[in-house]
Parts: structure tokens; sequence; C-alpha cells
């Protein structure tokens, strides 16, 4: 065979021959059927080899991308100590945020509530600081040499919810206002995105079902722990559909809890209410002081108090700063005042019990009558109900939409509801639910009754706040002033908030001799410890007459909003069933 020509195309490959003719045995022809079988088999087996190469090329093909260079892998990732953020942007706060920022390059600190791709080349998150204020970030991308690539775009829509980021971008407006967000009217242009700490891929209870109601308990006697996991959207105010965590889910899962907007909104208003009841007293010449929380005795004499071991010693937790209070006015002050916390060892699973609870209680001199104290907390109260509706108008609404609730109603100036003890059971017995009219004016009221009342009279003057005043000497301390005129009743009071006490104060005993006495009518003896030390407060000293009162802060808050249980306006609520976190 001559040699083919260097320079020749090299000799076609072998195409399958035809099928040879058939043959019958040996050295004879094979039938047609069996040839055509062979032949389909043949085109069968070069198709195959076809898509595998075509499937193996694409595969090369893919990894080649794969491994190109992403221009954008400095941008985006795990934030490290050579993390950089351009020099030249703006840190900003979404509080602040204004026309004035659009078009320039700014830097955010947030956590990231929600994200979502759109497409393969665009992303949309949620970017949250505190409360409520969240904005939409954009993270698009560009052409190759820009600072955002598709590999950018996949990793920031697959960030975990609640991990916490660090962002540049550009503020913009958007084409029409963002209705999810607070921030509506502005959007950023993500360029950089940097997860300072991940959250876990599944939360114990999502930012959605921490910012709906908790079970809403009505009932004195359901206790606080048990709750259910779904409402029915009647009872849950909405129609999101998003299941209600009960309380005790919210409680096991405090940062989710906390980190609601809702949560955050009774905190302020909360933190607020507390500088108005400092600002109002130190403008009317109060002065602050710090009672202590370990104490040598039970103080009033009470058995709900919680005992420790103290060195060699028992010692107890304050119930009460009230004999800190008095000392400090036989020290020679005239008016002081106390935010601390009170300890109370009482085994109650209700909505409106803690065993932890903040006291802001007050004790001033007396100089011609009682009601001169009644007057400074009926004060105190009311410029903290009236200006806590300015001050935090923004956080009410949120709580309200979350907790509706009617307003609370105040009385008008000078037309303050004070009535005795004797005549809110005289209403109550005359206007009151049948069940409620057996009330006597010798016996404290149960809580239903105070509720009862409450009820009449915000009917009757229209204000879900009063006073009641004289009550019996039977439902009052030893250490409260008998009326001179009727010892039956004490120069003593509550004060009320949708008929429930949140406040209960009056004059105190500021003679040894009269102490000692009424001590003994209480069935206590005067020589015991810690009420020995507390009466010879009187005799080291002449002691003004005196008198004051003790405010439930975390209930104030609470019914104030109308919460379905008081545990929701403290920060860590403390029961005889939870001590954690």
């Amino acid at each position: 065979m001559a040699e083919q020509p260097a320079n020749s195309a090299p000799p076609p490959a072998e195409t399958p021959a035809a099928a040879p003719p058939a043959t019958g045995g040996e050295g004879g022809t094979i039938s047609k059927k069996a040839a055509k079988k062979a032949e389909a088999k043949a085109k069968k087996e070069a198709e195959k080899a076809r898509r595998a190469a075509e499937q193996a090329a694409a595969a090369a093909a893919s990894a080649s991308a794969a491994q190109a260079e992403d221009l954008a892998k400095d941008n985006y990732g795990q934030e490290t100590h050579e993390t950089k953020l351009s020099a030249d942007a703006m840190e900003i706060n979404l509080k602040t945020l204004g026309d004035e920022h659009v078009g320039k390059k700014v830097e955010l600190r947030a956590w990231l509530q929600n994200a979502r791709m759109q497409g393969s080349k665009m992303a949309f998150v949620e970017l949250r600081e505190e409360g409520n204020w969240a904005i939409q970030g954009v993270v698009a991308a560009s052409p190759e040499g820009t600072p955002v690539s598709r590999q950018m775009v996949k990793w920031v829509g697959a960030i975990n919810p609640e991990s916490f980021v660090v962002v540049e971008a550009t503020v913009q407006k958007p084409l029409e206002p963002v209705k999810a967000c607070r921030v509506s009217n502005y959007e950023l242009h993500i360029t950089k995105c940097f997860v300072h700490a991940a959250a876990p891929t599944v939360l114990g209870m999502t930012l959605a079902a921490a910012n709906r109601p908790v079970a809403n308990f009505s009932d004195e006697e359901v206790p606080v722990e048990q709750g259910v996991e779904k409402l029915s959207l009647a009872s849950a105010g909405d129609a999101t559909g998003i299941p209600a965590a009960s309380m005790l889910t919210h409680l096991d899962n405090i940062v989710m809890h906390k980190r609601s907007a809702v949560q955050q909104a009774i905190a302020d208003i909360r933190s607020e209410m507390k500088e108005l009841y400092r600002s109002y007293l130190r403008s009317h010449g109060f002065k602050e002081f710090e009672p202590p929380c370990l104490i040598g005795a039970a103080s009033e004499g009470g058995a709900n108090v919680f005992r420790l071991p103290y060195f060699e010693k028992e010692a107890y937790l304050a119930q009460s700063p009230q004999f800190y209070k008095q000392i400090e006015i036989a020290g020679g002050r005239k008016r002081v005042f106390s935010v601390g916390p009170v300890f109370r060892a009482e085994n109650s699973n209700t909505p409106r019990h803690m065993t932890e609870f903040t006291g802001l209680d007050m004790e001033m001199e007396i100089k011609k009558d009682y009601r001169e104290v009644l007057d400074v907390l009926e004060g105190v109260l009311l410029h903290m109900f009236r200006n806590i509706k300015e001050r935090c108008a923004d956080e009410i609404a949120l709580v309200r939409s979350v907790y509706p609730s009617e307003e609370f109603l105040l009385p008008e100036p000078g037309q303050e509801v004070r009535l005795t003890f004797a005549e809110g059971q005289k209403l109550l017995r005359e206007e009151g639910p049948e069940e409620f009219r057996n009330v006597s004016d010798d016996e404290d009221m149960s809580t239903p009754q105070e509720k009862a009342l409450g009820a009449l009279i915000r009917k009757k003057y229209n204000t879900d706040f009063y006073v009641l005043d004289k009550f019996p000497e039977s439902a009052r301390p030893f250490y409260a002033k008998e009326d001179p005129t009727n010892r039956k009743v004490t120069n003593a009071y509550d004060l009320f908030m949708r008929g429930q006490e949140i406040c209960s104060g009056g004059q105190r005993i500021n003679d040894p001799v009269e102490l000692e006495a009424r001590i003994r009518t209480k069935g206590i003896d005067p020589a015991s410890p810690g009420i020995k030390e507390y009466v010879d407060i009187f005799r080291q000293a002449g002691v003004p007459a005196h008198g004051g009162g003790g405010i439930g802060l975390d209930r104030v808050v609470a019914f104030y909003l109308n919460l379905p249980s008081i545990h929701l306006a403290a920060f860590f609520p403390r029961t005889p069933k939870r001590l954690l976190p």
C-alpha cells in the first residue's frame, strides 16, 4: 500500500459495516432480522458515547467556571481582622437616615432579619437595628470588574436570619416605598457584606412568633407557665396565621423574646416611666437614697420572706424598703425616694405576681395632714401617665397593635376621684354584680371585687385611675396610723389602675409608745429581732410625722398597656417556677 502524504487528511474513521449477506449454517447467509438487530445495537452504542462526551464537556466547563476568579471575593464572607470597609463610608443610624444621605456611601451594623433571592443575579435583605427600625437592602450582580458577583449574591441570599452583619452600601430611594420596612423611603444598595456573628440554621422561636401576642391570661388562677402554642386567630388579635408562642416558649428563648419590637417598646415605656417618676419627685424637693436588699430580720414581721445563709447567720431579702425610708426621715431628710428590687416569697403563680419586682418608693414629712402625701403620690402618677403619651406615642401604638386595649382614661385636672374605702364598698353593694355585693367595710377586697369596683368607677366617673382612702385597720400593717376620730380605719390608702391596686401608702406611727402598743395588737412581740431595732429608731431622737407609699413599676406598665401578663413588663421575670435566665 502506498504511503499517505504527510499533509494529507487522515483516513475517515471506519463506520459500522453493512450487515453481511445472510447465510445459513457454515458458509451460509444470516437472516435480515439479525442484521437489523446488530445495526440498531451499533447505533445505540454510538449515541451513548456521544452523550457521555457531551456530559464530560459540560462538567469540565462547569468546573472551569467554578474555578474562575471571583472578583468580589474580598467584599463578602465571615468578618475577620482582615475585613476592610472603605475609609470614606459614613456610619449611619436608621433612625436618623435622611435625604442628605442619598447617594452617599454608608456603613451599617445590624441584624439580617430576612433574605430572599430574586433570580440568580439579585437578592433582597431586611436589615434591622433596635426595635423595629428596618430597611431594605439590595444586592445585585454587576458586570465583571465591579464589586458584586453572582457568587456574592448567592452567598448573601443564604445568610441565616438573625445573623449580625456589617454592610457597606450606597443609600438610594426605591421606586416605591418599601411597606415591609419602617424605613420605607430609602434602601441600601449593598456592595460589601460580612457576617459578624452567624445565627443557627433553625431558631428556637422566630422573630415573627416573638412579635405575636402570647397566650391571653385573663383568669387569675391560670398558671403563668401554662400557655397554648397556637391561639385562635380571634384571641390572637390578627390574621397572620403565624402560631403564637406560649409564655414558657418566650422565656425559654429569651434572646428572640427580647429582640421583638413589641418587647423593646414595652421596655422603652418602662424606662421612661421610671425617669418620669424620678424627675417629678426631684422637682418637688425629694432626695434619692439606696436601701439594702440584704437585711438581718424579716421586714414588717411577715412570713413571705426569702431566707438565705449569711456567713454564720441567717439573712433575708427585703420585702420592702419601708423601714429604711423611715430611717432616712428620722435621719434628717424631709423628702426621700428610692427605686430598686423588692422580694416576696409568695407562691402565687398568676399573671399578676412575681417574686421579685421593682419598687418605686417615697417618704416625706407631714406638716398638717396625711393627705399631703396622697397629693404627691397622685401627682407623680398623673405626671407619668400624662407625659408617657407624648414621650412614647410610637411605642404605645406599636404595643397596642399587638395587644389591643382601650385608651387609659384619666380624670380632668381638679376632678381626681377619691373615695373612702367604705364609699367604694357601698358603690359595689348597690351597683356591682350580684356575686360581689356581700362586701364588708372591715375587710380588704379580693382581686375580682377590685376589678368589679374599677369597672363601676370607669362607668360612673370616666376614669381608670382613682384612690380609695381610709382603709380598715385590719387590712393595714402595724406601722399604719389609725384615724384618731375612728379607730376602725387608718390614715392609709391605695391607688388603682383599671380596677387593680398599684400603690399602697399612708401615714406612719412616729411615736414609739403608740407604735409598740399597735405592734402588740397585731400579735407581734415588740422585742422580736428586727421589730425592736425598728421601734428603737423612734427612741433615738424626735421623728416628725411622716408618710409615704410604694408603687409597683411592673404593674404600672402592665396595667397602663393592659397587657395579659405582668411578666411582659419585666426585663427578667421571676416566679416560683422560674429563676432562669
